[in-house]
């Protein structure tokens, strides 16, 4: 839908919240799959901890949480603008077409 204009989307597989994701990567990206993603999957990553990923540690450096820098469940969302700045920071319950304002307002 935006991708011609700029857009990109990256999933980051995490079994950090309720073993949810414990499949190996391309048993996930199978799965993902069959929903229709067409995004870039990446491996399964740490996002919180210690041995979180550094790209994680900036994001919630730069865009905390309602209860803390930490991510607090599957299918968070951070939207960045084309510097890769992050501008806003969304809860795994808020679905990716609710966000669909905010990403016009950076295209």
């Amino acid at each position: 839908m935006y991708a011609a204009r700029g857009l990109q989307i990256l999933g980051f597989p995490c079994n950090q919240f309720g073993k949810q994701e414990p499949d190996p990567e391309p048993v996930i990206k199978q799965f993902a799959e069959g929903f229709g993603v067409q995004f870039d999957m990446f491996s399964k990553i740490n996002v919180n901890g210690s041995n979180a990923l550094p790209v994680y540690k900036y994001l919630k450096s730069q865009q905390k949480g309602t209860l803390g820098s930490f991510i607090k469940w599957n299918f968070g969302k951070f939207l960045c603008d084309r510097d890769g700045k992050p501008v806003k920071r969304y809860a795994p319950s808020v679905q990716p077409l609710d966000i669909a304002k905010d990403i016009e307002a950076l295209l």
